[in-house]
């Protein structure tokens, strides 16, 4: 298993077994990929991930198999030379195509043709051999068969679902459906796709494997809602003839010629194009699936790893017409200070009062940051604030709001807040996203945060895993603080969980601030393992122990304190001075179980001891226009990322629609993907190339 994992990754077997071995031991991908370098050979958590996938899978066939043999021996058909080839198969349709003969069915042409009796005609017929073949049917009357007809038809449904059985003949048909198989698709008649959002795809024909993902999930669906039907095949006359020449033999008599020819067409029809459609199209939607989750995956992370504004105070505003804008104000740390309404847009205009307002609270608590959602009323409630005049003028920022409905309304929410309506838990949302985009987005099902592409239509079990490793990845690597991370942050820390989660903020209330690491043992249910796992992504800021802000792990300490001890220094000193350990030779402080990798990492830490990996937050100004009618083409406007998907991005230009950046015009050179040239959150400059009034689309172009 471990060979063949290799051959699929191209990585090498002592690194893979290392990594399954701690795995299987209970190590987390991001602590291997940190803290076990030597182990694995420097491999990264893509990599790891890789192998953990690839391990899993292989499990799968290994149980496949034991079903499938079990069932076998069960019928008294396992054979030697049955089980050495089940033994030494790894590829789950090879396998079941070597099961499907013994698979348990439920009733079926063929079988009620052998229950009649009629089996010994269709070995007659299947041998080939001239006979009369009118003559011999006729022996097959009885109560059960009604003429020679019905004997001859029975006997061709045995010999089709053997011809639908036959590995060989599988193995054709898949060779012919991977070189050209073609997607054709055909509008229903009572769904007219004129006008509909699917009406790109009236005539869509093309080679299965040309087929975009982002297409095919677009077709999948439009199929779902009952627009199109689908089908996939090679050319049929074609693909009928080559099994034709691999089943019925160059000797065939002409008195059976016909019915072999009539049977092999009937099996391709009935039996074997609807599998191996069905099979191409599975295999398809998993390779769009993986595509798309890929592509959901990177933008999460992106979003997660934005810049943070950092430990200011903000005063955040949920922007609302009709019902006013709920305006909440923050602490440096999050903590909700303040709530109230203001009306400072139509059609309950209060300027004047709405602004003062704004002013005391900003005086009140000295706001350093005016957090602003970028939903219904956002640019107009931005041009509010930007033409008051403060004291000490406020950074104003726009935040993407997508998702903060979810959060307010969510159990998290309640249990957060739950003395105060969902318009204040919102509001907090968008402010708190602003001081630490991480810390709050992973109480949101990823899902709802609007950076996927077709997210409810892919395999919702494999983009959960996915999105929840890239959450894992993003909150480890930034690292967390201990004493004022939320249970739920503290969930995706790595070797802790749901329930020690809960223990930990449940021991820092009861017994105040964590002063160093080695307090985690005295968790109920913390043991040495998870403190294993977890020590190194938690930091404690002014601990008793500087090396507990930074992500030292503490197995790691006793070769810092011996580095600062050859250098006659104090650890304080050491890390005042991280200049210093530039004359040490590194390859001294190396052990059986530390190398270079592990040391050069450490040296790098103490260089930014408890330093946010993360740039800091920039305030970012959209260009003067309110809504579509005011675009023209040529137009050169400020923008924002906001998703990137197979074929373009998605950028956000102050207004309510967003642009559309096909990679046709990222750049004179072609792109194969958006995310090689762009990324989420990137801020930049983009020309009008077209307006769709009537289908409220904006075409950009990074090209002059």
């Amino acid at each position: 298993m471990i060979q063949r994992i290799a051959k699929a990754l191209a990585l090498p077997i002592k690194g893979i077994e290392k990594v399954i071995e701690l795995l299987e031991g209970g190590a987390t991908i991001p602590f291997i990929a940190r803290y076990r370098k030597e182990a694995t050979g420097e491999l990264d958590e893509v990599q790891i991930l890789a192998i953990k996938d690839e391990w899993e899978m292989q499990q799968a066939v290994v149980k496949r198999k034991e079903a499938i043999l079990k069932s076998i021996e069960s019928q008294g058909k396992l054979t030697d030379e049955l089980k050495s080839r089940i033994d030494n198969t790894f590829e789950l349709n090879v396998l079941e195509d070597i099961y499907l003969p013994y698979k348990q069915k439920q009733s079926t042409r063929a079988s009620k043709a052998r229950e009649k009796g009629l089996a010994p005609l269709a070995e007659l017929i299947w041998a080939q051999k001239d006979f009369a073949v009118n003559a011999e049917a006729e022996k097959y009357i009885s109560e059960l068969v009604a003429s020679r007809e019905e004997a001859l038809a029975g006997a061709c449904d045995i010999i089709a679902e053997q011809i639908n059985e036959d590995e060989e003949v599988r193995a054709i048909t898949r060779q012919y459906f991977a070189k050209s198989a073609q997607m054709a698709v055909s509008p229903v008649k009572d769904k007219p796709l004129e006008g509909s959002k699917y009406s790109d795809y009236a005539d869509f024909n093309r080679l299965l494997q040309q087929v975009q993902p982002h297409q095919f999930l677009a077709i999948m669906r439009a199929e779902q809602e009952g627009f199109l039907r689908i089908s996939v095949e090679p050319e049929q006359e074609k693909m009928i003839e080559r099994i034709q020449q691999q089943v019925i033999s160059p000797r065939c008599p002409k008195s059976i010629l016909p019915l072999l020819e009539d049977t092999v067409e009937d099996s391709y029809k009935r039996l074997l194009k609807p599998a191996i459609s069905k099979e191409f199209i599975n295999a398809s939607k998993e390779k769009a699936d993986e595509y798309s989750i890929q592509i959901f995956a990177e933008n999460l992370r992106a979003l997660l790893l934005a810049s943070p504004l950092g430990n200011q105070r903000v005063l955040a505003i949920d922007p609302g017409f009709a019902t006013g804008c709920k305006v909440v104000c923050l602490s440096d740390t999050g903590t909700l200070l303040e709530n109230t309404v203001i009306f400072p847009t139509p059609p309950r205009s209060r300027t004047e009062e709405s602004e003062r307002v704004v002013r005391q609270l900003v005086g009140k608590y000295q706001i350093q940051a005016i957090a602003i959602g970028n939903g219904t009323a956002g640019r107009e409630t931005e041009q509010f604030i930007r033409q008051i005049k403060f004291d000490n003028a406020p950074q104003i920022f726009l935040v993407n709001e997508n998702g903060a409905s979810i959060y307010s309304a969510s159990e998290i929410a309640r249990q957060e807040f739950p003395n105060e309506d969902i318009t204040v838990r919102g509001a907090v949302s968008i402010g708190r996203r602003l001081i630490d985009p991480l810390a709050e987005l992973v109480k949101i099902d990823p899902k709802s945060i609007g950076v996927g592409q077709y997210q409810h239509d892919v395999d919702q079990k494999k983009l959960q895993n996915k999105l929840s490793a890239v959450v894992e990845s993003c909150v480890n690597s930034v690292g967390i603080d201990l004493n004022t991370a939320s249970e739920h942050l503290l969930t995706y820390v790595s070797g802790l969980g749901p329930a020690l989660a809960r223990n930990i903020v449940s021991y820092r209330q009861q017994n105040g601030t964590f002063s160093q690491r080695q307090e985690l043992l005295k968790i109920p249910r913390l043991g040495a393992k998870a403190f294993e796992q977890a020590a190194g992504f938690l930091r404690i800021r002014a601990g008793k122990n500087l090396l507990d802000n930074t992500a030292v792990h503490p197995e790691a300490y006793p070769i810092v304190e011996k580095m600062a001890k050859d250098l006659s220094l104090s650890l304080d000193a050491l890390l005042a001075s991280p200049q210093k350990c530039k004359d040490l030779d590194l390859k001294k402080y190396c052990t059986a179980d530390v190398g270079l990798p592990t040391l050069q990492d450490i040296i790098a830490e103490l260089a930014k001891p408890g330093r946010d990996p993360r740039a800091q937050r920039q305030s970012f100004q959209f260009a003067d226009v309110q809504k579509i009618e005011d675009l023209r083409e040529g137009m050169r406007l400020p923008c924002i990322v906001t998703n990137l998907t197979a074929f373009g991005a998605f950028v956000d230009l102050g207004i309510k629609q967003n642009g559309l950046i096909h990679k046709t015009k990222m750049s004179q050179r072609r792109i194969n993907l958006p995310s090689d040239v762009l990324k989420l959150g990137q801020e930049l400059e983009a020309v009008i190339v077209g307006i769709d009034l009537d289908r409220q689309r904006v075409q950009m172009s990074l090209i002059d």
